[in-house]
Parts: structure tokens; sequence; C-alpha cells
């Protein structure tokens, strides 16, 4: 395995935690772009596309299917696929509902667990998500399923099952709960600067799309602040 990687455009490494012919899961580092955008800083699918150019001594431009993303400022575990049949089942099982997806995240307050349904419209101008009604333009189902690990200082350890996957939607729907995830900068007004988003991607679930076997991938959060105040 490799290192935990740096930041932004320092990023030259990062951990391998599930690699075979068809398939590559690795940990994205939290302020890495899911893919290239404008910002020009080095993103997770051009960093594996060295990795794997570099390991296999592959000549000209590598295939690497970008089929789930991550928020810039979320890390964890993330899947991409090294063919393109292995990138459409994929893309088959995420459609579906059949590739399951955990997180955790560290919110403000005491909440309950349970289920959070919303309905959520995605402003493209400022790249943000808000809590709408159900008739509204571009308004789309949100829910996730949620329990309580454990409370230490108003802040709360949660981890959070997703079955569908809007834009910015753990964010979101916890901020509208009366929970903000701890130093979020977009919906959170009580973060301050300099502290990590406390989300991180911990388990994928899924079926092999060429074995047909199911496979569970894991990562855990750094021990650092917030996540050290919790066992788990």
């Amino acid at each position: 395995m490799r290192g935990v990687g740096k930041m932004a455009k320092s990023v030259t490494q990062v951990q391998i935690l599930y690699e075979d012919n068809h398939l590559l899961a690795a940990v994205k580092p939290q302020g890495v772009p899911s893919q290239a955008d404008a910002s020009g800083d080095a993103d997770i699918v051009s960093i594996l596309k060295e990795y794997i150019k570099d390991k296999y001594q592959k000549p000209g431009n590598v295939f690497l299917g970008h089929v789930h993303r991550l928020d810039r400022p979320t890390g964890g575990v993330m899947l991409f696929a090294r063919t393109s049949k292995a990138a459409a089942r994929i893309s088959d099982q995420i459609r579906s509902g059949k590739f399951q997806k955990t997180y955790y995240c560290v919110c403000e307050g005491r909440p309950l667990g349970g289920v959070m349904q919303d309905y959520l419209v995605k402003d493209p101008e400022d790249h943000t998500s808000r809590v709408a009604n159900p008739g509204d333009a571009g308004a789309k189902l949100a829910r996730l399923e949620y329990s309580v690990i454990d409370t230490r200082d108003n802040l709360s350890l949660c981890s959070v099952d997703l079955q569908t996957g809007r834009s910015h939607q753990i964010r979101v729907q916890f901020s509208n709960a009366g929970h903000p995830l701890y130093a979020d900068a977009r919906y959170n007004p009580g973060a301050r600067a300099g502290q990590w988003l406390a989300l991180w991607a911990v388990k994928i679930r899924f079926v092999h799309p060429v074995k047909g076997e199911p496979v569970t991938i894991e990562s855990r959060p750094p021990r650092i602040a917030p996540w050290d105040l919790f066992e788990y």
C-alpha cells in the first residue's frame, strides 16, 4: 500500500485499498478533487492513472472509469473501473441502488438517529443544494438512514447509509435538521477556517462486475480532530 498523500497539487501517492484487472479502489484524500476541474489541482483520477502507468509500465493513455465521486472536502474510499465493461456494470449497480455507500460524519448536537427524507434542489451557479418542496422545479428525493455511534462535547459521531446520491446530500440534510457537520464551510454558519470537514466515506459494498462475488471495501477517518474524540 502507498502512503496517504498530502493536499492539492502536492499529492503524488494515495493509499490503494483494492486492485485487480477490472477495478481499483483507493482513499481520496480530503482537499483533492474527484476529477479535473478549473482549479488545475491534482485530481484523484489523474493521480491513479499515473500510478497505473508507473506500476504496469503502460504506454500512452490509461483507461480509468470514474463511476462515482466525493465532494472535494470529503475523504474516503472511492472505486474506479479499469475497463469499460466494469465501468458500465458498476454504473448499472449505482443506478439500481445495489451499490451501497456508508459514511461517517461528525455533526453538532445530539441527533436521535433514524431516517432523513427531503427534496433537494441543486443551484449550479454557486454549487450548493437546498431543501425544497416536492413540487419545486428540479426537486429530487433525498433519503438516508443514520445511527448515532457516540456523543462527546456536544458533537455526535454518526454512521450514514445513503439511499439516494444527491449533491451534498448528507451535508444539506443534517444542516436542515439542525445538526450541521463539523467544519462544513458551506452549510454550517459556525464553521471555522482551517478545519477539515468531518465527513468520510468509510465503506462501499457491491457485486464484482466480472466475478459476480460480493465485495466490501473500507477506510477509516484519520485520527485527527474531531475524529479523535471518538472510539470506533
